[in-house]
């Protein structure tokens, strides 16, 4: 049995294949048995589009069946201890697909199932869209160890799977994050530590400087919507238009995990433009979600 947390659950060689297996369950939209008579569950204490649908579909294309579980069905809302609910779940279910909050809630449900485990989003990480976002510049660029990735705004989930990334993939990333709002140091330390190509500023233009590809995020998540009015001001520097884009290499494409506030983190000219690829960002959900469960579940 084993888990999938952060992209650290599989090694620089795992990365690859599950990259290359993606690629080919698009290019030959493969569907197989391998979840035959196993049923996943998603537990979202989030909200979603993406993840979900991609999950559902995923799941039924490797011949599964899923169960969907909030707060507000479950005795997830009358707060039953995560350690109870991995335990009986696995007397269920094949394995556990989870959207929450914290990366303690997916570590503790992980370290007390006796099946693997998921993550769909935390606050801290989100590997299944990295990857995803892998994927989606190596069709365009196979040669990542030529690529240049540049992160726009808040040093949030995204940016630091982004860095993760750079530790499983070959790819040079340079960050602009306003005081403050800075990727967690021990997730900059340890992808530093192993190797990944990386810097990090507060300069925008520094960071698309010749990147080929452009990534941002909305300015405040979920759970961060208090926050609104005080990030607009703080991150009003950090959109990215069509000025921004201009400083970086030609023919670099914009990318959004979305949903994407158009007006601010980025112009609409720009995620409506030529050069924006965030719709096969979305797609690529898919095929990636299906490659990671034939690691993890099948």
């Amino acid at each position: 049995m084993r888990h999938f947390l952060s992209i650290y659950d599989v090694s620089p060689e795992e990365a690859e294949k599950v990259l290359l297996r993606a690629k080919a369950m698009k290019d030959g939209d493969i569907r197989t048995t391998q979840l035959s008579g196993k049923t996943i569950i998603l537990i979202f204490e989030k909200a979603s589009t993406r993840t979900r649908v991609s999950f559902e579909v995923g799941i039924k294309h490797l011949g599964g069946s899923s169960l969907l579980m909030t707060p507000a069905e479950s005795q997830l809302g009358r707060s039953e201890p995560l350690e109870d609910t991995a335990k009986v779940l696995s007397r269920y279910v094949s394995g556990l697909v989870v959207r929450t909050f914290g990366q303690e809630i997916v570590e503790t449900l992980a370290e007390n199932a006796t099946i693997p485990v998921i993550n769909a989003l935390t606050d801290q990480y989100h590997p299944c869209q990295i990857m995803s976002d892998v994927l989606t510049m190596y069709e365009r660029t196979p040669k990542l160890d030529q690529v240049k990735v540049a992160w726009v705004g808040d040093g949030n989930n995204m940016a630091h799977s982004f860095i993760n990334g750079a530790t499983r993939f070959p790819y040079a990333l340079s960050l602009a994050c306003p005081d403050g709002y800075l990727p967690d140091q021990e997730v900059l330390d340890r992808a530093l530590a192993l190797g990944a190509k990386i810097d990090l500023s507060d300069d925008p233009v520094k960071a698309v400087s010749g990147a080929h590809y452009v990534n941002t995020d909305v300015w405040a998540s979920m759970g961060q919507e208090e926050e609104q009015r005080e990030r607009e001001s703080v991150f009003a520097e950090y959109m990215v238009d069509a000025n921004l884009m201009g400083h970086a290499a030609p023919g670099a494409k914009f990318m959004h995990c979305l949903p994407a506030h158009r007006g601010e983190e980025v112009s609409t000219e720009v995620i409506n433009g030529p050069d924006s690829i965030i719709f096969d960002q979305a797609e690529n959900r898919l095929h990636m979600q299906k490659a990671i469960m034939e690691l993890i579940l099948a």
